[in-house]
């Protein structure tokens, strides 16, 4: 592969003139045309699952925007699903699931490699992707690292401080573990699916990454998306890896040589400048606009914008937001800030 796509120009380290610009939750709850696809689908999982509806709303914001990245639109859930655990939507509460704190339960999951049939329609997506987009336009797709999906399988839901997970950890660490190896195992069976179906870049999104500490940090945040990256490597070593360990604050220095992985995206829990100064200097950075701004706009949102684009201008960087964009957004921010970027 020829990296001739700005997104893939940046992950190979190139510098460029003008930063190459996706967002996270690109295609959500904050674009009418995405309500309306939604409500043509029944619910979310349905949705999900629906590979001509999926593929849609991943377009809408390439078709309104024109940003430089589309990402598969699924959800980190649809794992645990394939692997068996019972998955529904309450609405107006998000995600529940089935719960894990057992040895028992845990040994009732699928093996990691059974889970192919199940998630078939996300692969279908991505190969009307590969036909659908804009021939400048790179193709990302993602999974939940073991740590964040861990936290929702023994939740049972999301939790303010993942409680439940952490309690696991220290009450019956075998198991534990065990859901950790079999998401990891899995995750890498999913990804490596995901890149035969036509993603050119994939994203570890491990939103829960800050709540752990320490050598936890290590083993189960870091760990897991080396390995996992290592495994994508030796099978595509041109297929760029981004990781997202939200919350890591300082620990995000070294990482790219830790994971090995081409960019760390960083939230904006750490300025743009330390990120330059303590990251950058080991490869790609993406971010780290807080989302905030596209609610609020105006002159903060432009000042915010070009703050980010010049402190990562020496050196490779895909502009983002530092987590999803809000359902309460403005679409109307959204392409102010491109404008921005772009220098319009």
């Amino acid at each position: 592969m020829t990296p001739q796509k700005t997104i893939l120009r940046a992950l190979a380290g190139e510098v460029l003139p003008t930063p190459p610009i996706w967002m996270m939750r690109q295609a959500g709850r904050y674009l009418p045309e995405y309500r309306a696809t939604r409500a043509q689908a029944g619910d979310f999982l349905s949705l999900c699952y629906n590979s001509e509806l999926a593929a849609e709303v991943t377009l809408q914001p390439i078709r309104r925007y024109g940003f430089d990245a589309a990402i598969l639109f699924a959800d980190i859930l649809l794992l645990p699903q394939a692997l068996g655990a019972d998955l529904w939507f309450e609405t107006g509460e998000g995600p529940r699931l089935s719960t894990i704190t057992t040895a028992a339960e845990l040994a009732a999951m699928k093996p990691a490699d059974a889970i192919h049939d199940h998630l078939a329609p996300v692969y279908e997506t991505l190969r009307i992707l590969t036909r659908e987009l804009p021939a400048e336009t790179t193709l990302i797709g993602f999974a939940g690292a073991p740590w964040t999906v861990a936290t929702y399988m023994i939740g049972g839901k999301g939790t303010p401080d993942q409680a439940p997970a952490h309690a696991l950890k220290a009450e019956n660490r075998a198991v534990f573990e065990g859901v950790i190896d079999l998401l990891t195992e899995s995750t890498i069976h999913y990804l490596s699916a995901q890149i035969d179906a036509g993603a050119e870049v994939v994203k570890i999104f491990d939103s829960w990454a800050g709540s752990l500490k320490g050598q936890d940090f290590h083993d189960f945040a870091v760990e897991p998306a080396r390995q996992i990256t290592a495994a994508l490597k030796a099978k595509y070593p041109h297929v760029p890896v981004i990781a997202f360990p939200r919350g890591a604050g300082t620990a995000y220095e070294g990482l790219h040589a830790a994971i090995g992985a081409e960019c760390i995206a960083i939230d904006d829990g750490v300025t743009p400048e330390w990120a330059a100064a303590h990251v950058q200097t080991g490869g790609c950075v993406q971010g780290n606009l807080a989302s905030s701004h596209m609610v609020t706009g105006g002159d903060t949102l432009v000042t915010e914008t070009r703050r980010v684009v010049q402190a990562f201008s020496k050196g490779p960087h895909i502009f983002n937001l530092g987590h999803g964009i809000t359902p309460d957004a403005d679409p109307e921010n959204v392409q102010l800030m491109i404008d921005t970027v772009r220098g319009a």
